[in-house]
């Protein structure tokens, strides 16, 4: 009889308690905040935050910190090649000033590999630290793709042959070389007006980078004997080294192509039309 009575007891006592919880406010028909949405907005916001955090303690020293920032930063997969390359590229920074070469070289590679068009400004280049090992990686990797291209059955001619010699030279970053192969190349007679550009325009390229600006600029100015129409690509153009010496250039030869034209005109009207046929001479 005790056990019954004790057994209804609990019965009763877990029935005035769900009553209670019924009763108490807010429990009942009162909508609970949803929880918020990460959109791909927010994971890129956080991203790109997390970037120039990554730059910031990077430039204040704190390498350790910054590696594990720009790390995280890459983590969400919702920056652009170019951004992940830069991030690549500060990573590369920190471990190099902090003695650890062979990550250094692995985050250069991959930054490359993410984004073909990475480089380093020349003032980066020139870095006492990482300049060695990011030219060393770059030199690697044109290797590894020039054996992997396939050769051709018909073997280069003499120019074209020092053309590509030239422009593997210059993409290992050296200039002097580069620019003796390429100069032989012209002087031998490339047989396209393409493969004349583009190795007077990388001859340019090579003395800007060597600091020889006048020289520069006057390579810039000949090739518009070649192409009166010629230009650099966006990226080309917008490069720290010769974008400057580039646009004097550029801005000197379409005048000299302008008056040139002119002078023809007056030249061409000072001469009269041409006799028709029947016109006593």
């Amino acid at each position: 009889m005790k056990t019954i009575l004790a057994h209804r007891s609990i019965l009763v006592a877990v029935a005035l308690a769900a009553a209670a919880c019924q009763n108490l406010p807010g429990t009942e028909g009162t909508p609970q905040p949803a929880a918020p949405q990460i959109t791909e907005d927010t994971l890129r916001q956080r991203a790109q935050g997390q970037l120039a955090d990554g730059v910031k303690q990077y430039d204040a020293g704190d390498y350790d910190n910054a590696v594990k920032t720009l790390s995280a930063s890459l983590e969400h997969g919702m920056l652009s090649k170019a951004e992940q390359a830069r991030a690549r590229k500060y990573i590369a920074f920190s471990h190099c000033v902090s003695g650890r070469e062979i990550l250094c070289r692995d985050e250069f590679r991959k930054a490359f590999e993410i984004y073909p068009d990475f480089a380093l400004t020349a003032a980066e280049d020139g870095h006492p630290i990482w300049g060695p090992v990011y030219r060393s990686v770059r030199t690697q990797l044109i290797a590894e793709r020039e054996a992997q291209r396939p050769k051709s059955l018909i073997p280069l001619g003499k120019a074209e042959q020092m053309l590509q010699d030239g422009m593997v030279k210059y993409d290992a970053g050296e200039y002097p070389a580069a620019r003796t192969l390429l100069e032989g190349a012209l002087k031998e007679g490339l047989s396209t007006k393409e493969n004349k550009v583009r190795a007077m325009k990388t001859i340019a390229f090579s003395l800007c980078l060597e600091n020889k600006f006048r020289d520069c600029r006057a390579e810039f100015i000949k090739i518009y004997d070649v192409d009166p129409d010629f230009d650099l690509s966006p990226a080309e153009a917008g490069h720290p080294s010769w974008t400057h010496t580039f646009a004097s250039a550029k801005a000197q030869a379409h005048h000299a192509l302008k008056e040139k034209a002119e002078r023809e005109a007056r030249e061409n009207k000072s001469k009269g039309p041409p006799p028709t046929a029947g016109t006593k001479q």
